[in-house]
């Protein structure tokens, strides 16, 4: 099966700033695909970009086998839909009222854009909201804007920062609609929030100055970081010849009471465990904590974890 989404050296500058340099990712089919990284990192001009609403400088991309840089864009925006991070919410109207309206920009008749609003509604809990959407709550106002995204049954949906601002709860509100989608519809997700990603995706890539620094599943980015920690294991008694086996294979050796911490720049676990089971080592504990995105992001960016440019203030759920 081809990608969803592929791109190939894919770059955007403004003047002189590559505001996206060189990526190249590749998207499955019906995966959800999270772009994580601070402002200004390149994530909503990748979006723009593969959206058709901005040319890239230099690269290739192909969005469901359709030619991004030099084909008929009107046949991928046939096939996507998109939930900017500034919402484009008609206050003045009702829930309804907005999702019809954007059935019918998609050429969809009166009676078709109404029975798609009313699953819509349905899919994402707003159908009993009858008042204008600007008295929406602020996570009602996200899911509203997804369900927008969603009026042509598109096949591959983008998600610009889809909880920004948004309390925790009302935030885990939206992450529970996001994950229906998911398996269903091809989704690249941009985040600031790296539990976000963590919980949501099923690849990811950190962005940092346009570039992508580190790519694959949340699990894949942590084990990175496994492989410098030191394991710790407990048991009765650890003869010096363990210790002396463990030293000259590699690895760095301290005894603590009742155990020892093992640390290499290659920590590989199961061969250290099953070296002590080997010489009949009876093991009473093995605790490797696994470390957070955050850490991740940290230890590949050399920044903190990234924080929204806006709203201020959370919104209410």
């Amino acid at each position: 099966m081809p990608s969803a989404i592929s791109t190939r050296h894919l770059s955007r500058s403004f003047g002189q700033r590559k505001a996206v340099d060189d990526l190249t990712i590749d998207i499955q089919q019906g995966e959800l695909f999270s772009l994580l990284g601070t402002n200004g990192a390149g994530k909503t001009t990748t979006i723009r970009m593969l959206c058709c609403l901005l040319q890239p400088t230099a690269g290739e991309a192909t969005v469901l086998g359709h030619d991004l840089v030099n084909g008929n864009n009107a046949l991928i925006k046939n096939v996507i839909g998109v939930s900017p991070q500034e919402t484009a919410i008609a206050g003045h109207l009702t829930t309804k009222e907005n999702l019809i309206l954007m059935g019918r920009v998609h050429g969809q008749d009166k009676k078709a854009a109404s029975i798609r609003a009313e699953q819509l509604m349905e899919l994402m809990e707003l159908e009993d909201r009858k008042e204008w959407t600007k008295r929406l709550s602020g996570g009602q106002q996200r899911r509203l804007s997804i369900a927008m995204a969603l009026v042509s049954d598109p096949q591959i949906v983008f998600l610009d920062e889809p909880t920004l601002g948004l309390d925790p709860h009302a935030r885990k509100s939206v992450w529970n609609y996001i994950e229906r989608l998911k398996g269903e519809k091809t989704i690249l997700l941009t985040t600031h929030y790296l539990e976000e990603a963590d919980a949501l995706s099923d690849h990811l890539a950190i962005m940092d100055n346009g570039k992508v620094i580190a790519s694959g599943t949340s699990r894949e980015l942590k084990q990175q970081l496994v492989r410098n920690r030191p394991l710790r294991v407990t048991a009765n008694t650890f003869p010096d010849a363990i210790i002396s086996q463990l030293t000259e294979a590699g690895y760095q050796v301290e005894t603590i009471d009742h155990g020892l911490d093992i640390s290499a720049s290659q920590m590989d676990i199961y061969a250290v465990v099953d070296l002590l089971r080997n010489n009949h080592i009876e093991l009473t504990g093995i605790n490797l904590q696994e470390p957070t995105l955050d850490e991740v992001f940290l230890t590949l960016t050399g920044k903190s974890t990234p924080e929204p440019s806006s709203p201020s203030k959370p919104v209410k759920p």
